[in-house]
């Protein structure tokens, strides 16, 4: 047991960045995919449209807050696991996974019972009231996914673990079976059946029922850190280094519903105000246009999270390892790998964007919803390169321990910057406004990224010296 991960600090950078980002990309493309197939099967629904489109947006931020709960207890524990297991420290480590079962369980029955209980004020909060439609389509949406709540946080939340235990093929191939179930599923119950939103959420709630017992079946067989009965027992001091370490998880994920929030509102406030816009039969046409942005956005970031959050085992045990070089090396491929990602975002965006939007049902739609998409990819994701080059700064931070600087950096780019633009910039610029503070945040959060990446390699360097004395 004590070498079986032995390999993390002699393996080769490259092969070890292949073994454990690859899987986890898959994951979490998988996991963006479930929202986004839903929206894509909806768009090309006659009778769901654009207004299914614009519900799907006002709930999706919600689904996102399960994810960020759901993923500061999984990273967290899968970055403490792999220090724990590159010191030795093999009791902590189950300890961590015990505590962290636990937590999800008891945070998810928690959420789903709020949402249940308030989701008219929600769904109003997050823009659903843009017209009737758009509401009624948004409450029927909401309740069922909120039915999947549990099992959803439950499977994102191990699925980091699962890598930590050294099985990154199994995490992804347990999202990756949920996430079929859905797409085979969705056109079923949407143009077979008929059953609308329903259809579409019911879909998705039973792809990540399976993901979820896939999970259990997993952790009923660890290979490394099998839990005993008494690391089921919460110990503040354990859960406290597990929320620590995932806190950038969440607040990078937590942040964005912020921000979300924030565009949806003005969306709606200004789009009101716009000569087109204001008519009731294009009133949802903005906020399904930036939903379908996002979802976009979300894909790409998708790629970009899994390529640094794949790393997170890699570095936590080359760093409980004191092995300064080894994290430092794979630092610098990791950034280069994340803007050349954001390279090709960008090319898509600036040259293909009504063929994205097409996907998403435009031929059904109006000019105007063709028009203010193709103008919306375009300005909305023009920075894509840094945010994506941001992101990988966020994560790497926070596998490397640095858990305050890389909240710091993430709470910077979403609240400060993300929601004080959102607000902000469509004073002086209208709905275009909203459009404005994407890139304006990302540039500017690259700017003091840079200086935190000259802080952290100077400072692995300094330790890479003093191991070697």
């Amino acid at each position: 047991m004590e070498q079986s991960n032995q390999f993390l600090k002699t393996e080769r950078i490259e092969k070890l960045m292949m073994l454990y980002a690859i899987p986890c990309i898959i994951s979490l493309l998988v996991g963006a995919l479930y929202n986004i197939v839903d929206q894509i099967f909806i768009a090309n629904a006659c009778y769901l449209g654009s207004y299914g489109n614009a519900a799907n947006t006002v709930v999706f931020p919600l689904t996102v807050v399960a994810l960020a709960i759901g993923v500061m207890i999984g990273d967290g524990c899968c970055a403490f696991v792999s220090i724990c297991l590159g010191k030795n420290e093999i009791s902590l480590a189950k300890k961590s996974v015990g505590n962290s079962i636990i937590m999800v369980m008891i945070c998810s029955l928690v959420l789903t019972i709020v949402y249940l209980l308030f989701s008219d004020g929600i769904i109003t909060m997050f823009g659903g009231t843009v017209n009737i439609e758009t509401f009624l389509h948004s409450k029927e949406y909401f309740f069922y996914i909120s039915l999947g709540i549990p099992f959803y946080m439950f499977g994102q939340a191990m699925n980091p673990i699962i890598r930590a235990d050294g099985s990154p093929k199994f995490a992804m191939i347990s999202i990756l079976t949920g996430a079929l179930i859905n797409i085979i599923l969705d056109p079923v119950l949407i143009f077979s059946f008929k059953w609308g939103m329903m259809g579409a959420a019911l879909a998705t709630v039973l792809g990540q029922i399976v993901t979820a017992i896939l999970a259990i079946v997993y952790l009923m067989n660890m290979k490394i850190i099998q839990p005993s009965k008494d690391d089921y027992v919460l110990s503040a001091s354990i859960c406290q280094k597990t929320l620590i370490l995932g806190i950038t998880s969440f607040l990078s994920q937590i942040s964005l519903v912020a921000s979300m929030a924030a565009v949806n509102n003005m969306i709606r406030k200004y789009g009101a105000m716009d000569i087109i816009f204001s008519q009731k039969q294009y009133a949802q046409i903005p906020m399904a246009v930036v939903g379908i942005v996002m979802k976009f956005f979300q894909i790409i970031i998708s790629i970009v999270v899994g390529m640094a959050a794949g790393c997170i085992p890699i570095v936590g045990y080359n760093m409980g390892a004191h092995e300064k070089g080894r994290v430092k090396s794979l630092f610098t491929k990791l950034l280069w790998a994340e803007a050349l990602v954001g390279i090709f975002a960008l090319i898509l965006v600036e040259f293909f964007p009504l063929q994205l939007i097409n996907l998403f049902g435009a031929a059904n739609e109006s000019s105007y919803y063709t028009a203010f998409a193709i103008k919306a990819f375009r300005i909305y994701l023009c920075m894509v390169i840094f945010a994506c080059v941001n992101k990988a700064c966020f994560i790497f931070l926070q596998a490397m321990g640095k858990a305050m600087a890389s909240t710091i950096l993430s709470m910077i780019r979403e609240i400060v910057f993300g929601v004080g633009f959102a607000l902000i910039l469509p004073v002086f610029f209208d709905l275009d406004g909203v459009l404005y503070s994407m890139p304006v945040s990302d540039l500017l959060t690259f700017i003091i990224a840079l200086i935190i990446i000259y802080q952290a390699y100077h400072q692995l360097s300094m330790q890479e010296k003093q191991d070697k004395i």
